[in-house]
Parts: structure tokens; sequence; C-alpha cells
């Protein structure tokens, strides 16, 4: 069955040349998806797997531990697609006030990605839908400050852009006219409350969708990653935000750029679908396995800090700290825990001893210290890459 181009062609222009810019077609995709038993399979295998990602957070003592963690992880993949070089190391020392190894206007975009990501979660939380102004939020977020400002942040773009390419007429996409955007985003808010399609398949199909429609002038890419994380939290497909599929995505970017291409000429969704089922089920497969081993470290670490005797009370607050946050100070200690700078002290001696933190290098400002072991789980995948395509 084949469905062929998945919109219209519009002529504009475009940096003073004529282009011809895509339109997409609404959602649901027309004549509808073709189930066949593999694919089928697979999207029950990638819902099996995020029931195991909801139920083993549940038996954690305190999801909020690692979910804080976790985010920041997403937060730095996310923002490494489109090239910046901020580890979580870099953000948790950004955090602190402190200077990591990455440019610090990297590590800056990396932290207002955590903001909006908890700007829209608690806008859902509160009652609020999934919409194009919470779309328009989550981007005014992310893009406020710094380099951002020259991307009309919260706002749908005025102009034409491209995707690849030196200049608009060898570009690899021309997304609408902007005075498509605002119809076309109607439309996709209109999908996204769409209670005949499931969860996982709409979030499947609104996140090509966007990535198509390209609404602002930057930082579409982790808008449209965003989007995937806030509509199955909505759809309470998951109870925390622990599904991300940014590192699935940095690693498997070529495919993913094609389908997403390939998708909008010929109409294959079946292809992207398969692909989306395979990013659900690795990812939430790796957060689980994040998690058992994150828990496990801080299971195994607790059982040392209790033999401590007098010392364990104290040392054992510090240490639940460190877990929200791994790379931290006396300053953040006294607040995260309400001991006092002098106990904390104490409380980090101890640890120092116990190998649990290690003190960071002498050129930062003041003592941090890193619960290091914590640290390398969250740092792997975030290794630096040349970016196949600025979205």
């Amino acid at each position: 069955m084949k469905r062929g181009l998945q919109g219209r062609y519009h002529a504009t222009s475009a940096g003073g040349e004529a282009v011809r810019a895509f339109v997409p077609a609404p959602l649901p995709p027309r004549p509808p998806l073709v189930w066949s038993p593999p694919l089928r399979a697979r999207f029950d295998e990638a819902l099996l797997a995020l029931g195991r990602l909801d139920a083993t957070s549940q038996l954690l003592p305190d999801t909020s531990l690692l979910l804080d963690s976790l985010v920041r992880k997403e937060a730095v993949l996310s923002s490494m697609i489109e090239g910046t070089r901020s580890t979580v190391t870099d953000l948790l020392l950004f955090e602190l006030g402190q200077e990591g190894e990455a440019p610090a206007a990297d590590t800056r975009e990396v932290s207002r990605y955590v903001a909006a990501l908890d700007h829209g979660l608690k806008r859902l939380r509160g009652g609020f839908p999934l919409s194009s102004r919470l779309i328009r939020e989550v981007h005014r977020i992310l893009m406020k400050g710094g380099e951002g400002q020259h991307a009309d942040p919260g706002e749908y773009r005025r102009t034409q852009n491209w995707i690849g390419g030196t200049r608009p007429g060898n570009a690899a996409y021309v997304p609408p006219p902007a005075h498509e955007v605002a119809g076309c985003m109607s439309s996709l808010e209109r999908f996204l409350h769409d209670g005949a399609t499931s969860p996982l398949i709409k979030a499947a199909l609104s996140h090509i969708q966007f990535e198509t429609i390209h609404p602002f002038l930057d930082g579409n890419g982790r808008v449209g990653r965003l989007l995937i994380t806030l509509l199955l939290c909505e759809e309470g497909v998951l109870k925390e935000p622990l599904l991300y599929l940014s590192l699935y995505f940095k690693q498997h970017r070529k495919r993913y750029y094609e389908l997403l291409d390939a998708t909008r000429r010929t109409g294959d969704w079946e292809a992207w679908l398969r692909f989306f089922a395979d990013a659900v089920l690795a990812s939430a497969e790796q957060a689980v396995d994040a998690i058992r081993r994150l828990h496990a470290l801080a299971e195994q670490d607790r059982g040392r800090i209790e033999r401590l005797g007098r010392a364990a009370a104290s040392a054992l607050r510090v240490h639940q700290a460190l877990q929200s946050r791994p790379i931290t100070n006396t300053t953040a200690l006294v607040a995260a825990t309400g001991l006092t700078p002098a106990t904390i002290n104490k409380s980090l001696v101890h640890l120092e001893r116990l190998n649990v933190v290690h003190r960071l290098g002498e050129r930062l400002r003041g003592r941090v210290f890193s619960y290091s072991g914590y640290v390398k789980i969250l740092n792997e995948g975030t290794e630096p890459f040349a970016p196949a395509r600025r979205a």
C-alpha cells in the first residue's frame, strides 16, 4: 500500500531564492496505518518495556532522587544532538556557580532545557493541557537569554527557515511558509487530543509532524523531543518522566533523519513507527538498567555508611542529598539537609574515607565534591560527536 507525498508543496522564497516549502497534511495518516503482525508485536514489546520502567521506578523508596539526575542526563543528550559539548558534570558544576570543561554558553543552554521540561511537567500536573500555548511556553524558557534571544522565544517564526545545505536553494528540507505555521500547529493540537489514537502511537506521529512543521526559528529538535515526554506523562503512560529517546536518536541519528525525510516524501509511516518502537524499547531497557545500577550503588554505599556508628545518621542524610545532586558543595548540602556546615564537613570527611565522594580539582572555587560512581553512570553515552544536522 502506497500513500505518496504526505502534504503539498508551496512555492515561496527564502534568502532571495525561489524554493518549494512543504506543508504537511493533518494527522492521522491517510490511508490508515497498516499494522502488520511484526509491527504490532514490536509496539506491544515497547509498551511492556514502558510498564517495566514504570514498575521499577515505583519500587524505589524515593523516585525523585533519581529523577533529578536522569532529567539532567536527558538535557545533556538532547542538547548534544544540536551541537553542545556539555556533560552531566559540566551541568552540575554550573548549577553550583562553577565552570566546567564545556563552554559556558553550552552549559547554560542545557540548563534551560531542564527548566523547560520542569515547566512543562508542572503545567500538566496543574491541569493545563498539552497545547500550542504550552509548547510555546516551553520554547520561551528553552530559548530565553544568550544566543536563543534571536529565535523569538515563545513565538512561531515569521520568516521562512530551511534545514541542511548552505542556502535555501540547496537545502535538504524547507518547512511550511510562516503564514502556514499557525494552522499546521492547530491541526497538530487537535490530534494531540484525539482519543481514538493510543498514546504511544500518538507520540510517534506527533513528533515527526512537529519536526516537519518546524514552527520556531531555532530549538525545534529539542522541543520535539520534549513533546514525546510531555505527551506520555499527560496520557498517564508514565507516572514520572523517566523515558528519554535522545540517546537512541543520537546513536542512530543518520537513520533518524532518513526516516523523517522518507515519511514526508513516501508516506511510509510504518517504517518510522518501527524505528520509534525500537527507540522506546531500547531506551526503556537502558533506563531500567541505569535505575537499577544507581539504586544498587546507593544501597551498597548506604550499607557501608551505616557502619560508621554515631556519625552514620548525618552522613546518611548527606548521602541521600548526593543522589539528587551528585556534584555539590557544603553550601548546597546545608540547604538540602538542614544540617550545620560543621556537621556537613565532618560527614564529607567520612564519605571521602569510604571512597563514596571525591574532591574535584583545585581550580574550582571552594571545595566541590563528586559522588563519583553515581556521576560515572550518568555520564555514560554523553561522549561528544559531530552532529549530523542542526534542528
